[in-house]
């Protein structure tokens, strides 16, 4: 049987945690030749998650866990479980149950097709704020419109996908992860397909307009270097107006005499190329403040708790155990002694 590995980040989930493991193995329990195991990320919650995915581990065998030390952020928390993967295929899925679990049989039946990743998107964002669907759709398109990671409208992280190309994921180390982004960039064929917004009916979101803005700007900065050429394409625009604008007093100067009157149009002026200085600037930081974090290589994460790594070596002194019996017995049958 092949084996399929469902990575979910959680993060103060202590009120879906239950639901979303029975809703789940409900669903992929049913599915033939398929054997799934859940790796579950506790990303420093504060809550009784931790406490929630030690009994689930506990009684079920395949469930296990890493808990992290802190919060490190959901996008740390996919790599580590991505990077800790083993089967043919891995499923990462919220675990709040707004990524439908019910959609897991089409995508096996999309990677039996022969495709590398199955990914699903949001048709429509029902039960969201308006202003946070504004945000969304214009995030996007300005991605779309920066990067070459294009994105169809509405893409989550929820998708399957085959293990050479979660191996080519998690070859990528930056520590300032976009993985929407990550996941385009490497490529492979991708079936996309698209499911009703489904509204979180327990538990709280854990993400705030501030963060998504903060999200989406990672997103574009990290794949895309547009934002600097346009800087620069700025820079020498103005610089081009301002000669004209130069030559132009001076021969207003000198036909008309010297010319009192200006004050508000050189304010304006001032001001204009001060805003657009520290905007430049603005831009320009994003940038360095990436590379200052990239280039102190800290670890993405610290894991604190997991149970994959205890298991790993469990078995690992099983079998040197059993090889040291084997070749203990090997050699007393080679040196037995003669009758």
């Amino acid at each position: 049987m092949k084996q399929i590995d469902i990575v979910v980040p959680c993060y103060n989930e202590e009120e879906v945690l239950v639901a979303f493991y029975e809703t789940t193995n409900g669903i992929v329990s049913k599915i033939p030749d398929y054997d799934f195991h859940y790796i579950f990320v506790d990303d420093g919650s504060q809550d009784l998650t931790l406490h929630l995915l030690k009994g689930l581990s506990n009684q079920y065998a395949n469930v296990d866990y890493i808990s992290f030390a802190k919060n490190f952020g959901k996008e740390p928390a996919m790599y580590a479980g991505l990077s800790h993967s083993t089967g043919d295929y891995c499923i990462i899925m919220d675990a709040d149950l707004q990524h439908p679990p019910a959609l897991i049989p089409e995508m096996v039946l999309a990677v039996e097709e022969g495709y590398d990743c199955c990914a699903a998107y949001r048709l429509n964002r029902k039960g969201e704020a308006p202003i946070r669907s504004f945000f969304s759709r214009q995030f996007y398109k300005v991605n779309n419109a920066l990067t070459s990671t294009k994105m169809p409208y509405g893409a989550v992280d929820f998708r399957i996908m085959s293990h050479a190309m979660v191996e080519a994921i998690i070859s990528l180390q930056e520590v300032e992860r976009f993985s929407k982004g990550i996941f385009s960039y490497v490529g492979f064929s991708v079936k996309w397909i698209g499911y009703e917004n489904v509204e979180r009916t327990m538990g709280q979101t854990k993400w705030k307009l501030r963060s998504l803005l903060a999200y989406a700007m990672d997103g574009i900065t990290a794949f895309s270097v547009k934002p600097l050429h346009f800087v620069s394409i700025m820079g020498c625009l103005i610089s081009f107006f301002a000669i004209i604008y130069a030559l132009y007093i001076f021969v207003k100067a000198v036909i008309l005499g010297v010319d009192l009157p200006g004050y508000t149009s050189t304010i304006c002026l001032v001001l204009f190329l001060g805003g657009v200085i520290e905007f430049s600037l603005g831009i320009i930081s994003e940038y360095l403040c990436r590379i200052f974090v990239e280039i102190k290589n800290r670890p993405i994460y610290i894991a604190k708790e997991n149970t994959l790594t205890s298991k790993d070596k469990k078995k690992k002194k099983h079998g040197n155990d059993k090889k040291k019996k084997k070749k203990n017995e090997e050699f007393y049958q080679i040196n037995e002694p003669e009758n």
